[in-house]
């Protein structure tokens, strides 16, 4: 159970794939952090024009971390990393705008968006307590635990699921603004925004391969399907 050599068979490859995407993130981000944009502006303050034009009344605050930037629907505050809200790059100019779609789409009462935030108490709890109650379930010999386990991992892969429209919309968003707004005045400006947004969703979608692999291979283990 807990040296498998089919769960690295099963879920070892989406495990790369994901190392893989989070690397690839990080080296666009580089980059296009090294690019400057013609307007002169910050993410900050990119990411509250973009945040307008779509009709989001929001408030930005500065956070700790590399690439940490988030939108909190609760309080409608976009929280940015150092280097996306002080910087005037390409890069920077990208996650801002991304982040800022997030704040547009709650403003226009996007379904997915709304969806997933309901899901997120459910999820925390279902992170936190799968691999207990499915160890507990195998080490007592008690399929019914160990399969309540095997689905509360299952709402956590159902959530990654759910975020990807979610994600690939707010990027969608932000382009669309950021070209008609005339904060990116360029189309290499353009294209840098779009490999950044694009890099960044990849990391989402390997993500959720892994969760779904992983999920699998429990359910096989479960059902017997590992021993045959």
């Amino acid at each position: 159970m807990f040296f498998d050599p089919m769960y690295f068979i099963v879920v070892g490859p989406f495990m790369l794939l994901a190392m893989f995407a989070s690397m690839r993130v990080k080296s666009t981000f580089n980059r296009w952090a090294r690019v400057g944009v013609r307007s002169g502006m910050t993410g900050a303050q990119a990411a509250m024009a973009v945040a307008r034009a779509g009709g989001a009344q929001v408030t930005i605050e500065r956070v700790g971390g590399f690439l940490s930037d988030h939108y909190d629907p609760s309080s409608r505050t976009l929280r940015l990393s150092p280097q996306v809200y002080d910087g005037r790059s390409v890069a920077s100019i990208a996650v801002a705008a991304h982040e800022a779609g997030h704040a547009i789409q709650h403003a226009r009462a996007y379904a997915w968006l709304g969806f997933r935030s309901k899901m997120v108490p459910l999820t925390i709890m279902g992170s936190q307590a799968w691999i207990w109650v499915f160890v507990a379930g195998m080490l007592l010999n008690t399929p019914p635990l160990a399969w309540a386990g095997v689905i509360l991992f299952g709402v956590t892969v159902v959530f990654q699921l759910v975020t990807l429209p979610v994600e690939f919309d707010a990027s969608n968003r932000a382009k669309a603004v950021l070209a008609s707004s005339g904060i990116v005045a360029s189309q290499e400006e353009a294209d840098g925004v779009a490999q950044v947004l694009r890099a960044a969703a990849m990391t989402y979608v390997a993500g959720a391969l892994a969760s779904i692999a992983t999920l699998l291979y429990y359910v096989s283990l479960l059902s017997g399907g590992s021993r045959d």
